[in-house]
C-alpha cells in the first residue's frame, strides 16, 4: 500500500473519531483527534505534489483548531487570524495555479452576485447579536472567507468550490453561536463535519485539477519524444 493511501487512511480513522466524539459528547476524543486531521491532510498533500500555498493552508488550519479546543476569547481572536492566513493562502495558490476559465463568465457573475448578497445580509443579521469588540473582526473575517470561496469555484472548478461554500458554511455556524442564534442538535458536529468536508475538498479538489492540467502537457512531451 502507498504512504498516500496509509495517509488516507489515517485521516479517515482520525475523522472518525473526532465526529464519533462529538456525538457521542467525549470531549476527550475530540481534543486528541482534531489536532491531528489538518497535518495529515497536508502530510498526503505534500506527498501528492500540492503546491507551497495550499500545504501552508492547511497548516494555518491547523493553528486554527488548535486555538479553538479553547473556549477563552483571546484564542477565539487568534484562532480567527490563523484560518484568515489559511484564507489569504488559499487566495494566493488560486491567483497562481488557478485557471481563468475554470467556469464560463456568466457563471462566474452570477456566483460573484450571490456571494456578495450572503456575505452583506449575514454580516448585517450578526452585527446587532455579536460581541462589540468582535463586530469587525468577524466582518473583516467574513469578506476574506467569501472571496476565497468565490475565488475557489471561479479559479478551480466544481470540487474545489464546493469546499469553499462549506467552509463558508462551517464558519457561518460558528459566528451564529457566538451571536446566541438557536443551533441545531450538537452544534460541534456539524461545524466540523463541514469544516472537514471543506478542507478535503479544496485539497483535492486542487491537486485534481493541476494533475489534470499536467496530464496533456506529459502528453505532449511524449509525443514530441516520439
Amino acid at each position: 500500500m502507498s504512504h498516500s493511501r496509509l495517509l488516507l487512511g489515517a485521516l479517515g480513522l482520525a475523522v472518525a473519531v473526532d465526529l464519533g466524539s462529538l456525538a457521542a459528547g467525549f470531549d476527550a476524543g475530540h481534543a486528541v483527534a482534531k489536532p491531528l486531521l489538518m497535518p495529515l491532510l497536508a502530510l498526503w498533500a505534500v506527498l501528492r505534489r500540492a503546491p507551497r500555498p495550499l500545504v501552508a493552508a492547511l497548516l494555518f488550519g491547523w493553528g486554527g483548531d488548535v486555538l479553538l479546543l479553547s473556549d477563552a476569547e483571546p484564542a477565539f481572536l487568534a484562532g480567527m487570524g490563523c484560518f484568515a492566513a489559511g484564507h489569504v493562502c488559499y487566495l494566493v495558490l488560486f491567483r497562481a495555479h488557478g485557471s481563468r476559465y475554470a467556469v464560463p463568465r456568466a457563471r462566474a457573475g452570477l456566483l460573484a452576485l450571490g456571494y456578495a448578497t450572503a456575505l452583506v445580509t449575514t454580516v448585517a443579521l450578526l452585527w446587532p447579536d455579536l460581541p462589540a469588540d468582535l463586530r469587525l473582526p468577524v466582518a473583516g473575517y467574513s469578506l476574506l472567507l467569501t472571496a476565497m470561496a468565490y475565488r475557489a469555484a471561479v479559479r478551480l472548478g466544481l470540487f474545489a468550490g464546493l469546499g469553499g461554500a462549506l467552509f463558508l458554511l462551517s464558519d457561518t455556524l460558528i459566528a451564529t453561536g457566538v451571536a446566541g442564534w438557536p443551533q441545531p442538535p450538537v452544534p460541534d458536529f456539524w461545524i466540523m463535519l463541514t469544516y472537514i468536508a471543506a478542507q478535503a475538498l479544496l485539497a483535492g479538489g486542487t491537486i485534481e485539477a493541476l494533475n489534470a492540467r499536467r496530464a496533456p502537457a506529459a502528453t505532449y512531451g511524449e509525443m514530441r519524444a516520439v
